[in-house]
């Protein structure tokens, strides 16, 4: 709530600038909302760029420098007196530029960074930031890191000395001492995602999320053909091959390893390489993964249309390794399982269960995903495998009960049970009736971790004090307090004021009501679009920082020039017209840009970017029509409503950003723009008629 309230301030007058334009020249509120558009658009891209410059705190420093610009302009144009404010202005926003203003943010005490720097000796030796995040790398001589999720409590040998690298003071991710002698690298045959080496002969490997690379120093251990590393994060992989290259041994310039600088599906999805092991490492924390944090998170990694392409890229008798952590009650493990038993049967497959390999380590789950079924010799290899490193069978083709838990024991054999339920004769009831939300995620309904239902929200709530506090998914809960906080507001500041305004004519009143409905309709729908287009174009760009720069900074722009533009067409071309046109645009783009995504999928990034303003500008065009069309209506008719007008549309924007995630969550994205087009049409059936009287 305090978050809330401290961004309400610098917003609420940042609104009320622009609101006070629309009141005092009302003849140009087509080109101010022009340029409040544009410079949005411009906005958006801009600090995408800055981010690569400067660190997130100097970032907020140019911010607030911009903002007192805009006050010395606005003081400048009034030509009041005195005029010293101006030059005041102008210093403090110089003053703000420079490097003695800036400050630091402080890192939660709960993260993975500040609780590794309270251990003995603990320094920070390296900082860097750009969009995708601030990575941070840490050592400890008095207690070295030791992260290796999934390694066996039965593990022999020593660990090499680590470096921890966390991204945004969590996500950890460690660097490992390597001389180039892969005997000292032992103990990664003893964790759960080794177990696919142990059922191929030196394979050719893809591992997306390099990270660090302990798992390309997996794969070198095991005499990999050869192995193809993807990253996201190009600062990691400068860390690994030259700031840190002494340790690491330049892991990722060595021979037969190659390194891509991309996101996983994009890279995957304009790759024509096959491969006989394909490795979807464990990159989130485990802290904000068991706290329910990603709940809100869309990962494209765990979906079915991605399990799809992995499967398509595996060579014959080729293997999908994913491993996730361990839960109780079990989810992200039975969520990966059923995910990979519906793509098979997708895919034809009669008998998915002789497919696929489960076990499980004390705090991770290991999943193989084979394009045919597992031999004799393989589950063999399997049985070995886990019994020296007391792992858990959790399924395997003929597996009975009395195989499971048996090392890192649980209350009942909960993973094996649902295993056997999911391949079962029916699946659905068996979803339907557990605690969590298991059902497969999808492209449309990417929220891999959202594992909550409503049903199961009282007994959790009920047990809050007997453990159950992990399992509500905090991320989820708080969405929802944030979504009434916002109708609250809302209400407050704009339904009860006008409720106390009593004594208005009828015909006053009727016109007050339909302005109040359009300009809710459009503020929605424009958001809805908003935010669904984001999702859909990071699956064609590949890349969520380029999506959101790339979506926010074409819709803005382009839907400013449609504002300049309204302002012409406005005599000749009824509002009715231009929200309908928006509505049809929305259907065509939700039947052709699949298709033509996937046509497209080949080109290179560089390309993709105009592309996708350009596939964006007809449809933004549009939308920047009906807010400066319909206050130009109100000018008209009721100009004293040009505030309330501003003041329900933004309340509108702001209530629909938060609905839309959760309408996504539940619904998907599909239907996030067929609510748009809906509001879009119910907005031109509410807008006021020419009939109405004016007044003041």
């Amino acid at each position: 709530m305090l978050v809330y309230l401290l961004l309400f301030i610098p917003f609420f007058c940042a609104a009320n600038c622009i609101c006070l334009a629309f009141s005092h020249i009302p003849g140009q509120l087509h080109s101010v909302y022009c340029f409040d558009l544009f410079g949005a658009g411009i906005g958006a891209a801009a600090i995408i760029g800055l981010l690569f410059v400067v660190s997130p705190s100097t970032a907020l420093q140019v911010i607030a420098a911009l903002g007192l610009l805009a006050a010395a302009v606005a003081w400048g144009e009034s030509r009041v007196r005195p005029r010293w404010p101006l030059l005041f202005l102008s210093l403090a926003a110089f003053t703000l530029l420079l490097p003695a203003a800036g400050f630091s943010l402080k890192v939660s005490e709960f993260k993975g960074l500040s609780q590794s720097l309270r251990v003995l000796n603990a320094k920070q030796i390296d900082q860097r930031s750009s969009p995708l995040g601030q990575l941070t790398t840490v050592e400890s001589q008095s207690i070295p890191f030791r992260h290796t999720p999934g390694l066996s409590l039965n593990t022999p040998g020593p660990i090499p000395p680590q470096l921890g690298m966390f991204t945004d003071a969590d996500s950890l991710s460690v660097l490992t001492r390597f001389d180039g002698e892969l005997e000292k690298l032992a103990y990664l045959d003893y964790m759960s995602s080794a177990l696919p080496y142990h059922l191929l002969q030196q394979p050719a490997v893809l591992i997306l999320g390099a990270g660090g690379g302990a798992e390309v120093l997996q794969a070198l251990y095991h005499q990999s053909g050869h192995v193809d590393a993807v990253e996201l994060n190009p600062q990691v992989v400068e860390l690994v091959n030259r700031k840190f290259a002494d340790f690491t041994g330049a892991l990722y310039e060595l021979p037969g390893v190659t390194i891509h600088n991309g996101e996983a599906r994009g890279y995957i999805a304009a790759s024509a390489d096959r491969y006989d092991l394909i490795q979807v490492t464990l990159l989130d924390s485990f802290n904000a993964s068991s706290a329910g944090l990603y709940a809100l998170s869309e990962n494209y990694l765990y979906t079915l249309e991605a399990f799809s392409e992995y499967l398509r890229h595996l060579q014959p008798g080729g293997i999908l390794c994913i491993t996730r952590w361990t839960k109780t009650p079990p989810r992200d493990g039975l969520k990966i399982f059923a995910t990979a038993i519906e793509e098979l049967q997708r895919n034809g497959i009669v008998e998915p269960g002789r497919q696929l390999l489960m076990i499980r380590s004390w705090n991770t789950s290991t999943l193989l995903v084979k394009n045919e079924p597992f031999s004799r010799d393989a589950i063999k290899n399997l049985k070995t495998f886990c019994a020296e490193r007391w792992f858990d069978l959790v399924f395997y083709p003929g597996m009975t009960a009395t195989e499971a838990n048996r090392y890192n024991q649980l209350q009942e054999s909960w993973y094996f049970e649902a295993a056997s339920q999911l391949l079962g004769p029916a699946p659905a009831a068996f979803m339907d009736d557990y605690k969590f939300n298991i059902r497969p995620a999808t492209d449309d309904r990417p929220y891999f971790s959202h594992f909550l239902k409503w049903q199961t929200l009282p007994e959790l709530l009920a047990l809050r004090n007997r453990g159950a506090m992990p399992l509500l998914e905090w991320g989820y809960l708080i969405l929802i307090a944030t979504l009434v906080t916002a109708l609250l507001a809302s209400l407050l500041l704009v339904l009860l004021p006008l409720w106390l305004q009593r004594g208005v004519e009828t015909q006053v009143r009727a016109l007050r009501w339909r302005i109040i409905g359009y300009f809710t309709a459009i503020g929605m729908a424009f958001m809805f679009i908003e935010i669904a287009f984001i999702q859909k174009f990071i699956l064609f760009l590949h890349h969520p920082l380029y999506a959101v720069s790339v979506v926010l900074c074409a819709f803005l722009v382009f839907a400013g020039l449609g504002s300049l533009v309204s302002a012409r067409w406005r005599k000749h071309v009824p509002l009715f017209r231009i929200t309908l046109g928006i509505g049809l645009l929305s259907v065509l783009y939700i039947l052709l840009l699949p298709g033509l995504f996937n046509g497209l999928v080949q080109l290179p990034g560089v390309l993709k970017i105009p592309i996708s303003a350009l596939l964006i500008a007809p449809l933004a065009f549009l939308m920047g029509m009906p807010f400066p069309a319909g206050l130009a209506l109100v000018s008209d008719k009721l100009p004293s409503w040009i505030p309330w007008a501003w003041g329900i549309n933004g309340c509108a924007s702001v209530v629909s950003a938060i609905l839309a995630t959760l309408l996504a969550i539940h619904l998907g994205f599909m239907f996030v723009v067929l609510m748009a087009i809906i509001l879009y049409l119910l907005a031109a059936m509410v807008l006021p008629g020419k009939g109405s009287h004016k007044r003041g």
